[in-house]
């Protein structure tokens, strides 16, 4: 039985579906007015190691990430550019789209988007103001009425007195409660605007993933997910506006991954503190980003700096290690080293389950791999052959598949080959002459190219690393 942390609960549940063998879940997407950065790869990988998890036990998952491209930012930077916010917001989903498949991450099954769910999220603003938990001010706002939903608060734990007493900003005339909230901004010059009932405008934040959500996946849904920047207000606005829409419970389970930090501060545009997805990856290959995710808890802060991705790259190397074959001329493998590897190989299939079914336990799951990672290598020292190593290598790939990690390696031109080639003999001679200072000089500079050296006593052999 899958078991997950509820933030709404503040408790680990067992995973019961809405419907047998399905899986709703709604994640929360950028807004598109900027490059995409780490932050966002990051809750991106949390949830596409979820949904890969949650496939691999015979669920049927229908993944929904929308796009927010109508909003304040958008439009204040697209006036910055001199381009139409349209044009600028389909550049950048066309980015983050190319960057997800940079990264290995399943499309999503569907990628509403709001400027494309207007009649829906009219819709929607209206019925609530039917039910008289909205209301339109003078101005041609709509605002919804926090003191109609009597647990307002109940993701963030807070309650609505102390939000009100600790509220920085000066009460609105136009609001009847300081911390109501705009479903329906009315236009202003300049801005995309769309007819409604309370004249032009343009949607509320806010709404949009409410609309959105309902449209793609109905009433109630299984999981939803984002950050946990948005448990307030984002998150709780959602929950009290489509309860009070719908009289239902929203989502059963409300999942938020912890933020990537640089330097101890969280990154964001804010903070001016960014790496664009596009820039990490013309440094590292997708699968450091995956691994530095895999080796922490998805609720936990992420701490984002060179020695924390030398580890994941160190980690990634250590896996692809024990995918490489048996040499050719293997000795007769001992008996001990083969059952140790039968007895791991079980061990590794029932603890890689048990972690990822505690709350999708990474860590622990990885820590299983590498387990079998040990075996498998020293069954090889010990001389076992390829068909010995056949069905724990099969394993790992499969399970480390399941992660996402694609574990390739790296390739370079026929011509590199054959001069790498050529130097590795040289170095062969090298070595016969005990000439040990320039051996160490030929492997150490192969190394800083990405080559890495392998002496056995079969030979030497090189791979791209």
């Amino acid at each position: 039985m899958i078991r997950l942390y509820n933030t709404l609960t503040r408790k680990k549940e067992d995973l019961q579906t809405l419907e047998a063998g399905l899986v709703k879940m709604y994640v929360c997407g950028p807004t598109v007015y900027n490059d995409a950065h780490v932050g966002h790869a990051m809750s991106a990988l949390v949830f596409d190691i979820v949904r890969r998890y949650l496939e691999y036990r015979g669920y049927n998952v229908q993944h929904v990430m929308n796009y927010t491209d109508v909003d304040d930012k958008i439009i204040n930077r697209a006036n910055q550019m001199g381009v139409d916010p349209f044009v600028l917001s389909q550049r950048y989903i066309e980015d983050f789209d190319q960057n997800l498949t940079d990264l290995n991450i399943q499309p999503a099954t569907s990628k509403p988007r709001v400027s494309k769910t207007m009649p829906q999220i009219i819709a929607f603003v209206k019925g609530l103001v039917d039910k008289d938990c909205a209301y339109p001010a003078a101005n041609g706002d709509v605002y919804f009425r926090v003191t109609h939903d009597e647990d307002y608060g109940k993701l963030s734990a807070r309650k609505l007195d102390d939000m009100q007493a600790g509220a920085r900003v000066e009460v609105e005339e136009l609001k009847e409660h300081p911390m109501d909230f705009a479903l329906w901004k009315a236009s202003k010059p300049g801005e995309p605007s769309w007819d409604s009932p309370w004249g032009k405008g343009r949607p509320g934040w806010h709404i949009e993933c409410s609309a959105m959500n309902l449209a793609e996946l109905g009433e109630q849904i299984d999981i939803h997910g984002g950050g946990n920047d948005l448990i307030f207000p984002h998150h709780e606005n959602e929950i009290a506006q489509s309860e009070s829409f719908t009289g239902k419970q929203f989502a059963r389970y409300w999942m938020h991954n912890g933020m990537l930090q640089l330097g101890g501060e969280k990154m964001s545009k804010s903070l001016g503190n960014i790496i664009s997805i596009k820039e990490f990856l013309s440094r590292r290959d997708a699968d450091v980003m995956r691994m530095l995710v895999l080796n922490g808890s998805y609720r936990a802060p992420l701490m984002f700096n060179d020695e924390t991705l030398d580890g994941a790259e160190k980690g990634l190397e250590r896996i692809k290690s024990a995918l490489r074959p048996a040499p050719d001329k293997a000795d007769p493998a001992s008996t001990g080293a083969l059952n140790a590897l039968s007895v791991q190989l079980e061990l590794t299939k029932n603890g890689y389950t048990s972690a990822m079914d505690d709350d999708f336990n990474t860590a622990g799951a990885l820590g299983t791999l590498f387990d079998l990672v040990r075996a498998i290598n020293t069954a090889r020292d010990a001389g076992a052959s390829a068909l010995q190593l056949k069905s724990a290598q099969e394993t790992l790939r499969e399970l480390a598949t399941v992660f996402g990690l694609r574990l390739s390696e790296k390739t370079g031109s026929e011509d590199s080959g054959q001069y790498i080639q050529l130097l590795v003999e040289v170095r062969s001679e090298v070595r016969k002459q005990k000439l040990w200072p320039l051996s160490d000089l030929i492997r150490d500079r192969l190394k800083e190219l990405g080559v890495t050296i392998e002496d056995s006593k079969e030979g030497t052999k090189w791979r791209y690393s």
